[in-house]
């Protein structure tokens, strides 16, 4: 969250290109762009990676497996 609030006062205070901004940030311009499109009742909340529930191989195997 504290990057995203870096990025966005560089962009829309400082006026520095996306170019500059991933120079100095480290981040990639898709990434920089895509921060840059959000609102801001959107950057709320930070963005977090959201895996699927999916099942395992094993799935069917735990109640037959010993737990440590």
């Amino acid at each position: 969250m504290e990057m995203l609030g870096k990025v966005r006062r560089m962009h829309l205070r400082d006026k520095l290109s996306l170019h500059e901004i991933s120079k100095r940030t480290g981040l990639s311009r898709n990434t920089l762009r895509k921060w840059l499109r959000k609102s801001e009742a959107e950057v709320v909340a930070p963005p977090r990676y959201q895996r699927d529930d999916s099942p395992h191989k094993l799935t069917p195997y735990h109640p037959s497996l010993p737990h440590r």
